[in-house]
């Protein structure tokens, strides 16, 4: 049978001390950015700060500088304008304000106030308004924590369950480990942090979750020619590399889909396709880099276990 990758020898367990680095950093960029969130400091959607998202088209062509424009100089200099081609109108525009519910009765009118005014000739209309209070936002950001959370420990769990609590351990540190690092590259990009990245988040912890279980099924079934041999390295190095060929053309294969999405999927789902293409490759770098060394290290310090 072709296959694309060929059976590799890479030691990737002899690397691990420098992957240690690698996700050091992404580690407490990720954590940085969890505590900016829970305190609403972090560059936050309307779902989670609170806020007025207003979609509407003109008849004719409008630069987004000038939607911009007119809209500072009625007060919204912090407003989040995207352009959306849409092929029956001359322009669409999706406008974010984050303010709180004090004045989210009024914000719609303010805005289609300050575009009409700034374009007499050419007429504003809505598509749709979607309004979050300050307090609703807080909410939401309590629960999608408590649903991540929750995810993590039905993966702590699972693993548990069908391989060994050190294997659960590992899945769980390296399902978190993409979690942080992809709000921490989330966090440098200074990318908005909404519900749908809250549910980007949980889809990669499923994916990392399946890339996880495929490396130590391979390696239960490798433990067999541990027991004889007595050379648990090389068992894991082993199991990594049988599977890598697995892993990278499923990764692969998932990044094409994604990045289909991202081009063509529209400004809106555009962060979304971002956050998956982020975790897809930092979930493959953990099955191999973060699951496994730490089956490893733990085995250094409680040998007895397998042996």
């Amino acid at each position: 049978m072709f296959r694309i990758i060929k059976r590799t020898n890479i030691d990737f367990i002899g690397q691990r001390k420098k992957a240690y680095i690698v996700s050091g950093v992404l580690l407490i960029l990720g954590i940085i950015c969890f505590v900016m969130v829970l305190f609403g400091k972090a560059n936050l959607g309307i779902d989670f700060a609170g806020g007025t998202m207003v979609q509407g088209w003109f008849e004719s062509e409008v630069d987004i500088s000038e939607v911009r424009s007119a809209l500072s100089a009625k007060g919204f200099e912090g407003a989040y304008i995207t352009h959306i081609e849409r092929r029956e109108h001359g322009s669409t525009f999706l406008i974010r304000v984050k303010v709180g519910s004090e004045g989210g009765e009024t914000i719609t009118e303010q805005i289609v106030a300050a575009v009409t005014e700034a374009f007499p000739g050419n007429t504003f209309t809505l598509d749709s308004v979607h309004e979050v209070g300050a307090s609703i936002g807080r909410e939401l950001r309590q629960k999608a924590v408590w649903m991540i959370a929750l995810a993590v420990c039905g993966i702590l769990l699972y693993i548990w369950i069908r391989f060994d609590f050190r294997f659960g351990v590992a899945a769980t540190v390296a399902t978190l480990h993409d979690v942080l690092a992809v709000l921490g590259i989330f966090f440098i990009l200074n990318k908005e942090i909404s519900l749908l990245m809250i549910v980007a988040l949980l889809t990669l912890a499923g994916y990392s979750l399946s890339d996880s279980v495929v490396v130590f099924d391979r390696i239960r079934e490798n433990l067999k020619t541990f027991r004889r041999k007595g050379d648990f390295i090389a068992t894991i190095n082993g199991s990594v590399n049988e599977v890598l060929g697995r892993t990278m053309m499923t990764s692969l294969t998932t990044l094409t889909v994604v990045a289909v999405l991202y081009i063509a999927g529209g400004e809106i789902l555009r962060d979304f396709a971002f956050a998956l293409i982020v975790g897809i490759l930092v979930g493959t770098y953990s099955s191999i880099f973060v699951a496994s060394p730490i089956i490893v290290e733990w085995e250094n310090r409680a040998p007895k276990r397998f042996k």
